[in-house]
């Protein structure tokens, strides 16, 4: 049995999503005829609450798209330290927008207005001038936590009362959602543009979305095309999107469990450390006890046993993702192995 832990981008089509896939109605988007992709565009707007949305290939495209929408070149972007567009999107924001990423220490990858306090730089030409808020919700090398809507709309308004845009990477928003009990409206009312991942949660093989205002959807479609996004039959992928959309969210509150199981397996097995309730949603973040090894260690021993998960942020830690593909025997499995490794004598 290979237990694929590494990732919720690993999942695989369903059958039934690949049927809705090969039965889809395509145009050149492009020029907006792809009848399957305007009807995904329309129905994620409306979904969130919002005028317009564009079609992107990944959730790093569509935060870029968000970035070079809302921003001019020489302005910077406030972000939490750990965020995704921070360090995981090879410098996009300067390469691309010519926009200054700025990291802030919040609190578990969440910010909040204490933290923001005194920030903002503007008037002075010394500095790059701060134009735009970018949180994540739930977040990802943080731990995946979630924002309380409450400090959502504090931190957004003490955003706006000041003149910055607000842009959410909203990759896995719909785990957030599950947890908390929002909805996606609930949270885009708060920000200027929304970015949501496709392919990880949602189990689509591939896409993302953007949703903002018209004028600000219709500069981030242009940036699609000038980061060589220009899609033309998409529709085969935007079927799969809305197939997820219709089948695979309520089910996520399955993913949440099967890591809950997993963290509380990991939390008996010596040489492990958990934070069990840091475990919201489909991650779970563990260290090992430097006296048995390196977490690059329990990654290649795990492997040569048929769990994959990766070993990050530094030496001792180790990040494990469960998704529609792992159930209830795929977690015993993985304990199991976790604990004949660590149990075993370096």
């Amino acid at each position: 049995m290979l237990v694929e832990l590494r990732s919720d981008t690993f999942t695989k089509p369903t059958l039934a999503m690949r049927e809705a896939m090969m039965s889809a109605e395509v145009g050149d988007d492009m020029v907006g005829e792809d009848p399957t992709v305007n009807r995904l565009e329309a129905h994620v707007a409306e979904m969130f609450g919002k005028e317009a949305a564009v079609y992107a290939c990944s959730a790093t495209q569509a935060n870029q798209m968000a970035i070079w929408a809302n921003c001019e070149r020489g302005d910077e972007l406030l972000i939490e330290t750990t965020g995704h567009i921070g360090i995981y999107e090879s410098g996009a924001p300067a390469v691309i927008s010519g926009v200054t990423t700025r990291c802030i220490p919040g609190e578990c990858g969440r910010l909040d207005v204490e933290h923001l306090q005194g920030q903002i730089r503007r008037g002075d030409d010394h500095y790059a001038t701060t134009t735009l808020l970018c949180l994540e919700n739930s977040t990802n090398i943080a731990g995946g936590r979630t924002y309380s809507l409450t400090q959502l709309q504090r931190v957004c308004n003490w955003a706006h009362t000041n003149d910055l845009r607000t842009h959410l990477d909203g990759a896995r928003i719909f785990n957030a959602c599950a947890v908390r009990g929002y909805s996606v409206a609930d949270i885009a009312k708060q920000f200027d543009t929304v970015s949501v991942c496709f392919s990880k949660g949602l189990g689509c093989p591939m896409g993302a979305i953007l949703v903002g205002d018209q004028k600000t959807i219709a500069r981030a479609r242009r940036a699609r095309k000038l980061m060589g996004g220009a899609l033309r039959q998409a529709g085969i992928l935007a079927a799969s999107g809305l197939y997820a959309l219709d089948n695979h969210v309520d089910r996520l509150a399955e993913d949440h469990q099967n890591a809950k199981r997993l963290a509380a397996g990991l939390a008996e097995i010596p040489n492990v450390n958990i934070d069990l309730d840091a475990v919201e949603t489909n991650l779970v973040y563990f260290e090992v006890n430097p006296e048995w090894g390196t977490a690059a260690d329990l990654e290649k021993r795990a492997a040569e046993n048929g769990v994959k998960l990766f070993s990050v942020g530094g030496s001792q830690r180790l990040r494990a993702c469960t998704h529609l593909d792992i159930n209830e025997d795929h977690v015993d499995r993985a304990i199991q192995v976790f604990r004949e490794c660590l149990e075993s004598v370096r």
